[in-house]
């Protein structure tokens, strides 16, 4: 299907971006803050403490990817 072409559809595009860039701020925010603070809390140093902050970094991405996904079924993107 060489011709066929799927048109964006710039306002779901939008509105998906947008949830994303406010959640990802605060999933992100708490992540950095929990490796921080638990760090802290059992004084396991700044290594440990940025360790932490990446770790919970990471699972933050995780869910921000199984956000999208979830994100574009909802709020088709291409069609």
């Amino acid at each position: 299907m060489a011709g066929k072409s799927t048109k964006t559809n710039t306002r779901n595009l939008v509105t998906v971006v947008s949830v994303m860039i406010l959640v990802g701020a605060e999933v992100f925010g708490v992540a950095l803050a929990a490796g921080w603070a638990i760090a802290g809390l059992f004084e396991l140093g700044e290594t440990i403490s940025y360790v932490l902050m990446a770790l919970f970094s990471l699972a933050g991405l995780y869910l921000m990817w199984s956000f999208w996904k979830k994100a574009i079924s909802v709020e088709p993107i291409k069609g």
